[in-house]
């Protein structure tokens, strides 16, 4: 069973901050114009943890229980297409062929984080274009849904290593990877980012603590001049992240934002 807090009538502003708020605990968010549904797993959810957060924000909400077969139909119906400027598009394999894109990534959307709707991911594709992927080794740290690894591949990478957390993320990105032909991506399940390899760039689109208490993995495993991109994280959360960074020898060189959420680009 899952259970879903639909908060309403929640300020863009504050539905930023109950995501990343949430986002360690949740399964999903599902965003509509007056509405944020978070999805968790029966046995994570904490009801304490949503009381005190919607008193914080003073925020009304309701709770529901649901089966997870129907929930995922739920899903399915209402997922639409993202597009990322005209660099990619991210559909459903029931939706038409996207047109005017360089990369078309078709995903069985679950929910898994990182469908592609989310500010974070957009601003992670969009710094992707800016790099250089040929011949490079990548990691793609917490991939949720596996489409930053999958355009980590179209864009050329030479090798391709993704984790998560979760096991049902594991195997949403797993069935995602074969359908775009993919499957090369070496993809395990893990709670941290150390990997004992090296990497020429690093890709993690998780929340400020994760990333926090991870830099000191993803230094060690950047090759010199490597890059690391890093998003899930709020405009406040921008010192802490920089400070500790630095503290690993990584040099910030770009910041992106889309809404309250950053993408940071670090060089090593």
């Amino acid at each position: 069973m899952h259970t879903v807090i639909s908060f309403k009538d929640v300020p863009a502003d504050i539905t930023d901050i109950v995501i990343a708020e949430l986002q360690d605990t949740a399964e999903g968010f599902e965003e509509t114009e007056n509405e944020l549904k978070v999805i968790f797993l029966k046995e994570k959810y904490n009801d304490r943890e949503i009381t005190e957060l919607a008193s914080a924000y003073q925020l009304q909400y309701e709770t529901e229980e649901i089966a997870p077969q129907n929930w995922n139909a739920v899903w399915e119906s209402n997922f639409s297409p993202v597009i990322v400027d005209d660099f990619v598009g991210i559909r459903a394999s029931f939706h038409e062929p996207l047109q005017n894109v360089q990369h078309e990534i078709v995903i069985t959307p679950k929910m898994s984080f990182g469908t592609g709707h989310h500010a974070t991911t957009h601003l992670m594709m969009q710094q992707m274009r800016k790099l250089s992927f040929p011949g490079k080794s990548v990691f793609d740290f917490g991939t949720g849904t596996g489409v930053l690894a999958i355009l980590a591949h179209r864009l050329g990478a030479r090798s391709i290593y993704a984790n998560d957390i979760d096991e049902w993320s594991i195997l949403n990105a797993r069935e995602n990877f074969e359908q775009n032909h993919a499957g090369a991506i070496r993809l395990v399940q893990s709670d941290t980012a150390d990997m004992n390899e090296q990497f020429d760039i690093i890709l993690a689109n998780i929340n400020r603590n994760v990333l926090l208490d991870n830099m000191k993995y993803l230094s060690a495993q950047l090759n010199t001049e490597g890059q690391l991109v890093l998003s899930g994280i709020l405009e406040e959360d921008l010192p802490a992240i920089q400070k500790t960074a630095e503290q690993h020898q990584l040099s910030l060189v770009e910041t992106n934002m889309r809404g309250n959420w950053l993408c940071l680009n670090f060089r090593k």
